[in-house]
């Protein structure tokens, strides 16, 4: 069994503690550690939860080996302090310990769109800030991302349902298999008394390679597959077009499913997956060829065409090198952009060329009150990522909410004293 404590017992507490600044949430990871092995297990949950409600989340999903792991002084010379499984040790533990004080019930409604990492996040502190919160999912559980695009392997669902305790515990009412948009709009939501709406519905919408045979009965898109592997049948042999974190979590999961043999193809010479994703699927049996870009894809396989730099840098294709690459079915996973059904139905919301929602630095959309954060405003981000711009967010709504509140009791009319 890995030791924790003797894990924690190697870190430096550096003074200018490069592994905080490597963490895109700044997690105080000296002063955690110090705490944890001070005794005080409690306090340095609580440490971790106030800075990242997502901490339980993150400690097993994060690219430490690009953040905070991979920033530690000692990984210069030997490895690094494993945070992570120390940051996973310690939520784990205190999790259901959370001290959930709140601020007193203000009556202000909200309602928040989405239920992946940035609603998630977004809903926990304004519930704990006095707001009435009410999370509208379009599935059937919550989780979003963290649920419909995660691996069971990589995060167990059962820890998405330690989160859904929690936001009911809050107070947070939950609206499952609602879409905004479809049936109610977001309109409706200003109409029945909510103040303020955020948005955090992520990017579900497939980006396609735009080549012949995408229409094909046994070619797939990476976000429907992992939304449900169990429907799919891929048959003995998988080709996946793509090389990032998607393309693993789809590469590992089809092996688990009973595919024999699963290949993975870059078109650069450089897998965009995290190292270590890439070394477990190495490991699980997942084949890798680089340099080659896809031309067609038919009932059986991909036609791939090398390609190579020229003398200024740019890749080219090396013609007469086109192959066929067979396999029983394709999976596209070359990332994903937003859905517009939200956007479709409301008025002055604007979204840039890729269709993202424009927002200021504070998530405030075009539109006022309605704020939105995440991977709808950010593209396909981190969950990290997400968790710490969700953060800014929140305070901007409580910050236009008390504001709005101020403004609407200095318009009230007193009433004469002879009525």
């Amino acid at each position: 069994m890995f030791n924790i404590i003797a894990e924690a017992k190697r870190c430096l507490n550096c003074k200018n503690p490069t592994c905080q600044k490597g963490c895109p949430i700044h997690t105080p990871i000296p002063e955690v550690v110090r705490t944890f092995l001070n005794g005080d297990i409690d306090r340095a949950g609580m440490m971790l939860f106030e800075n990242n409600p997502l901490s339980l989340i993150c400690s097993l999903i994060c690219n430490q080996e690009k953040q905070c792991e991979g920033n530690c002084i000692l990984g210069k010379k030997s490895s690094p302090v494993l945070f992570s499984n120390i940051e996973h040790y310690i939520s784990d533990a205190h999790f259901e310990k959370i001290d959930l004080t709140t601020l007193p019930k203000n009556g202000i409604k909200v309602g928040v769109i989405g239920s992946g990492p940035a609603g998630i996040t977004i809903a926990i502190l304004l519930a704990r800030w006095g707001y009435d919160i009410t999370i509208f999912e379009s599935r059937e559980k919550i989780g979003g991302v963290l649920r419909y695009g995660i691996p069971e392997f990589r995060l167990p669902k059962q820890i998405i349902e330690r989160y859904k305790h929690l936001l009911l515990s809050l107070g947070i009412k939950i609206r499952p298999n609602t879409s905004i948009g479809i049936t109610i709009t977001i309109d409706d939501l200003f109409r029945d008394g909510y103040k303020a709406v955020f948005i955090g519905t992520g990017v579900w919408r497939p980006n396609t390679l735009h080549i012949k045979g995408e229409s094909l009965g046994n070619v797939h898109f990476a976000i429907n597959y992992l939304t449900n592997p169990d429907v799919y049948s891929l048959g003995e042999s998988l080709n996946v077009i793509g090389a990032g974190n998607s393309a693993m979590d789809v590469a590992r999961t089809a092996i688990r499913h009973g595919c024999r043999k699963v290949t993975v193809f870059a078109r650069s010479e450089h897998i965009a997956a995290s190292a270590s994703e890439v070394e477990y699927a190495r490991i699980d049996g997942v084949r890798f060829i680089t340099g080659v870009e896809p031309v067609e894809i038919t009932d059986d396989g991909v036609i791939f065409v090398r390609v190579e730099r020229d003398a200024e840098g740019n890749r080219k294709r090396i013609e007469g090198s086109e192959t066929l690459y067979p396999a029983s079915s394709t999976i596209i996973a070359v990332s994903q952009g937003p859905r517009n059904r939200i956007v479709s139905t409301t008025t002055g919301l604007d979204v840039n060329e890729k269709g993202l929602l424009v927002t200021n630095t504070f998530g405030k959309t075009t539109r006022d009150g309605i704020f939105a954060a995440g991977d709808v405003v950010l593209g396909a981000r981190t969950v990290v990522e997400a968790v710490n711009y969700s953060k800014q967010v929140a305070e901007a709504m409580d910050e236009y909410l008390c504001g709005l509140r101020v403004k609407e009791s200095q318009n009230q009319v007193p009433l004469r004293e002879d009525s």
